[in-house]
């Protein structure tokens, strides 16, 4: 029945000493412009964020790759694992909280000196106890537990958001490194059809070569564009490998054929039209945002826990059971036994670590302020850098793919024109060789339109389910 008072007194002054001395967490203002320096193409206030993976990549094989990447990247599961941890640490600073209840029992059997007894006495001691108490609990009249607890729960919280940026960030990743993929592929491709064309046309100019129609040096400079070609060819074919080395990685695990580009850049199937929002939307929901700002919450919590160090702390012992020399006689009447035993520390000197403790808290508080403003203002960066890409990609690739019809003319109107004995073989060579670089140069437009929108997609948070 002690006890059982014991215990709801103390729970009835930890719920009296709910308040806390930690200053109140509020948002700072953001540094950075109120709208994107250029307007997205698909305006409004909906965002990227709000739209699954799965309708921004559309292709069937890069969703099973990036759901691969979701099951077996290494880092999303330290991640993970991480948000496991650190729920297990807030719990046990929450736990300090309540009184925490021990059952003890304990035995003790000597042999005291005969001085110590009457002459003939029994000279044996024992003793039996059975006790359940409360063991230095301390009451939280200024918040101090109180606020370490709230920090722990801060510092969690901003664990899960990490996790939450880890996966739109491998999300991201995984769909570049598969376009890489793509794009090296079709660059292979294109290497090898160029070397099979220069080798054809290498045929036609060793005939007229031995014909006396040229010179030699119409034969060594096709030479020389072949081993170019050839050149290349080994080169992409070396790319394409080590793009999927690196997409095992990425993945975590091996992809199987069937989940691998296919029919190159220009089938990879990806939402055109991504939604930015609006700053004060899009950056307050980015997990790595929200990240920092829970660490500014927690660090604000650790402002309480230092203030409330400058005052006196409570700690409480109490315990109740049974004692007796006897086992079989341990739980008779009048055996009871109870301790009740407050202890109070009222700090007077302690060196200044105290005040050096609350510099501390604040200065991490300080930081936690410019460190929640970087966030911000990298997000706003990352953001502003997708849509100027987005803005000017489509006329880049039009333009490119203009120059590459243009130079396919030139060559068929030089061919034409080396074939009736018009121009030397020197004009068809030069026009091969426009063609090449402009073929090479749409692959990387391409591929850099590709890109830009899964890196956008994940500059604007998406990928990630919210938070619950």
């Amino acid at each position: 029945m002690l006890l059982r008072n014991l215990t709801l007194s103390l729970l009835a002054a930890s719920a009296l000493s709910a308040c806390t001395l930690a200053p109140k967490t509020v948002r700072p203002a953001l540094p950075v412009a109120e709208s994107w320096p250029i307007a997205a193409a698909n305006t409004g206030t909906a965002s990227a964020a709000d739209l699954a993976w799965r309708d921004v990549f559309i292709d069937p094989r890069l969703q099973g790759v990036i759901d691969l990447a979701l099951t077996n990247n290494r880092d999303l599961r330290v991640a993970v694992l991480n948000i496991e941890q650190s729920r297990a640490q807030y719990r046990i600073q929450r736990a300090a909280l309540v009184p925490a209840v021990d059952a003890t029992g304990t035995a003790t059997r000597g042999r005291s000196s005969s001085a110590q007894v009457i002459a003939g006495g029994d000279r044996s001691v024992e003793v039996y106890t059975a006790n359940l108490g409360i063991s230095a609990w301390e009451v939280d009249l200024f918040g101090r537990v109180r606020s370490l607890s709230n920090a722990a729960l801060q510092n969690y919280l901003a664990v899960r958001e990490t996790s939450r940026s880890v996966q739109v960030s491998l999300i991201a990743q995984t769909a570049s490194a598969w376009l890489n993929l793509a794009a090296d592929e079709d660059l292979l491709a294109l290497s090898q059809e160029t070397l099979r064309t220069r080798q054809e046309t290498m045929g036609l100019i060793q005939r007229r070569f031995e014909a006396g129609a040229i010179s030699q040096l119409e034969v060594a400079q096709a030479q020389t564009l072949i081993e170019a070609a050839r050149s290349d060819v080994a080169t992409a074919q070396a790319l394409v490998e080590q793009d999927k080395n690196a997409l095992r990685l990425v993945v975590g695990a091996d992809v199987p054929g069937d989940l691998l580009p296919a029919g190159g850049l220009v089938t990879a199937q990806i939402l055109r039209d991504l939604p930015a929002g609006l700053p004060s939307d899009v950056l307050t929901r980015r997990p790595d945002v929200l990240a920092a700002e829970h660490q500014l919450a927690a660090s604000n919590a650790n402002i309480g826990a230092a203030r409330a160090a400058f005052f006196p702390s409570i700690s409480l012992t109490a315990s109740t059971g049974v004692a007796s020399n006897s086992l079989s006689s341990l739980f008779d009447s009048g055996n009871g036994a109870w301790t009740f035993v407050p202890r109070i520390n009222l700090p007077i000197f302690a060196g200044g670590a105290n005040v050096a403790n609350l510099d501390s808290a604040k200065a991490g508080r300080d930081i936690a302020v410019a460190n929640y403003e970087k966030a911000v203002q990298t997000a706003f960066r990352e953001v502003s850098d997708g849509l100027a890409v987005q803005s000017t990609i489509a006329e880049r690739v039009g333009s490119q793919e203009r120059l590459v019809a243009a130079a396919n003319d030139t060559v068929r109107l030089s061919q034409a024109r080396y074939g009736a004995g018009i121009d030397s073989s020197l004009s068809v060579l030069d026009a091969q060789r426009t063609l090449y670089t402009s073929q090479k140069t749409l692959i990387v437009a391409r591929l850099a339109r590709e890109t830009n929108l899964a890196t956008l997609y994940k500059a604007l948070g998406g990928g990630a389910p919210a938070a619950r």
